[in-house]
């Protein structure tokens, strides 16, 4: 026990000073700040490197696999649509054939998550019988952001609901995607506003019974 407690008290001593000692002196070197530097690791021209760029949720550019874009088709195709990142997928099977901006509903009329499919293609002439435009007797607009029953018109004035062309309905609560004004956060009513340099290709991919999932 003696033995012991002679070697005991050496250790616990060594490990005070240890513990309690006055750190050294910082390299200067290291007092300078430097900004960290991202390298994406992905091949340029991937989907991978397109998907992992810093400005992947920022951007209005589109993704395209053209081989797997060719080969796309109603028969084979399905979209998810990327709330938090504000992206749309058009899948072929399970590969990617495009990646691109899309602008759902904002906080006051979000886009519900969920399972859905293409019931209706429109790909002119379609309005919407809620929101849209309110013009006077002179033709003026006198309410840009308009709710239809809800906002008045002059008299002599008239409203008219919001265009949207390239119209793929997945509910018929009214929800749908089509051609609209995209900003890099929700903006929209409830639909999924799609990119004009991407809707056209989507419409013409997608047929009634094509998968949707918002998530």
């Amino acid at each position: 026990m003696k033995i012991f407690l002679k070697l005991l008290i050496p250790v616990s001593a060594a490990l005070t000073f240890a513990s309690c000692s006055t750190p050294s002196t910082p390299n200067p070197n290291q007092k300078e700040v430097y900004k960290a530097v991202f390298v994406n690791p992905y091949q340029k021209g991937t989907y991978l490197h397109f998907r992992h760029s810093p400005e992947y949720s920022k951007t209005s550019r589109a993704y395209r696999n053209e081989s797997v874009l060719a080969k796309t088709n109603g028969s084979n195709a399905r979209i998810v649509i990327d709330l938090s990142n504000q992206r749309g997928r058009l899948y072929n099977g399970n590969e990617v054939a495009m990646d691109y901006a899309i602008s759902s509903g904002k906080k006051k009329y979000p886009t519900p998550p969920g399972k859905y499919q293409v019931l209706e293609k429109l790909e002119k002439d379609k309005r919407s019988t809620l929101y849209g435009k309110i013009y006077d007797a002179e033709d003026n607009v006198v309410n840009s952001d308009a709710t239809n029953g809800k906002d008045p018109i002059p008299e002599g004035g008239r409203f008219e609901g919001a265009s949207m062309p390239y119209w793929m309905r997945i509910s018929w609560d009214g929800i749908g995607m089509h051609r609209g004004r995209v900003p890099r956060y929700p903006a929209s009513h409830g639909c999924i506003r799609t990119h004009s340099n991407s809707v056209s290709t989507v419409f013409s991919k997608v047929a009634k019974g094509t998968p949707v999932v918002v998530e």
